[in-house]
């Protein structure tokens, strides 16, 4: 099969020569780079990269294939994805197909054969950027720098309820979908959880209606102040019942909460981001996902920060005490890890169990 050239026009002017492999056409997107060395079907499976055309640091991708059942989600959200080198020959004994069959299938169009550690520090120097990546070189630079990704949420979040777990489970917990990691419901399952997973456009009413012990905000794309409606809703169940906030959750509890929330200038993508807890002083390693942040200073009243960034020191979670509700940044769900703060989950089902007489 022939290889076809393909290029990468980046917002800045900058253009990176490669082959294209996936899906054919052109795509906009925001470029994003990731560095886990391994989960890259939880990568293109993660909601949280819609509208984005994803970079993997790692240099060879693929190479055990795509596994139904390790998927993120039913079908990739990100526009385009680049790596320096793909393998056409997986070998594991999982393997249900190759990541150029699974990109073709679901329309993802790829470049590979790109300096992906030039790229990267591109991004890093620079900053998030807009990029194309087309079959001819773009002539128009200036109109790559005027798309946005809006409405990410409600392109990603469920569209009516659905049930996991026993109906006669220990608890019940509505996951509040903002486009959820599949990983998140089976951390919630495993602990003996009815876990109802309820879309974005949900108000504080209808959810507590359905007599919930606890609510999970989701991770999900997107810019968080732009979720005004979700914001207030949470505003409404802040107190009523235990909850607990992962990445865009995280943000969306400090808006309803008073804080502020701003774009990085490259954000945290990856499975090797080092957070401190300040109470114990412990360093867990985790897998982040995010291109906003909690801005630490604006956190107030019943908000206490409890994790911090400890690269850079920006705020990774935040403790609610007198509303029974904490945040993070980080996903302790990690999969393919790591596996530090799982146990995370099992503080919330502490607050559950006791929630009812605390909250």
């Amino acid at each position: 099969m022939k290889e076809e050239k393909v290029y990468l026009t980046l917002q800045n002017g900058r253009v990176f020569e490669g082959k294209r492999f996936g899906a054919k056409g052109d795509v906009l997107g925001e470029l994003v780079f990731t560095t886990g060395m391994t989960g890259y079907i939880e990568t293109l499976t993660d909601p949280s990269y819609y509208g984005q055309i994803v970079i993997q640091t790692f240099p060879l991708i693929g190479n055990y294939g795509m596994i139904c059942s390790d998927r993120e989600s039913k079908k990739p959200y990100l526009s385009g994805y680049i790596v320096r080198e793909f393998c056409k020959t997986p070998s594991n004994f999982r393997c249900e197909e190759t990541i150029e069959n699974y990109l073709t299938r679901y329309n993802v169009v790829g470049i590979y054969g790109i300096d992906t550690r030039e790229l990267t520090k591109t991004v890093r120097e620079a900053g998030v950027m807009n990029a194309v990546i087309s079959s001819k070189p773009v002539a128009d630079i200036a109109a790559i720098g005027k798309y946005v990704i809006q409405d990410a949420v409600m392109q990603c979040t469920c569209k009516e309820e659905i049930r996991y777990g026993e109906e006669n489970a220990k608890r019940k917990v509505v996951l509040w979908d903002f486009g959820a990691k599949e990983n998140i419901v089976r951390e919630l399952v495993k602990r003996g959880n009815l876990v109802i997973r309820v879309p974005a456009w949900y108000t504080a009413e209808q959810i507590l209606a359905l007599k919930p012990d606890g609510v999970m905000l989701t991770n999900g794309p997107g810019d968080p102040a732009e979720n005004t409606g979700i914001i207030e809703n949470i505003r409404k169940l802040a107190g009523k019942l235990p909850i607990f906030g992962i990445c865009l959750g995280h943000q969306l509890f400090a808006l309803a909460m008073g804080g502020k929330t701003k774009k990085m200038k490259y954000g945290h993508r990856g499975a090797n981001q080092p957070v401190k807890e300040l109470k114990t002083g412990t360093v867990y390693i985790s897998s982040q996902n995010h291109g906003y942040e909690v801005i630490a200073d604006s956190i107030q009243g019943a908000g206490k920060l409890s994790f911090v960034n400890a690269n850079d020191n920006t705020c990774e979670g935040v403790e609610y005490p007198e509303l029974n509700a904490f945040t993070v940044q980080f996903h302790p769900e990690a999969c393919a890890g790591p596996l530090d703060a799982r146990d995370l989950f099992d503080k919330f089902m502490q607050m559950m169990d006791g929630g009812k007489k605390n909250a």
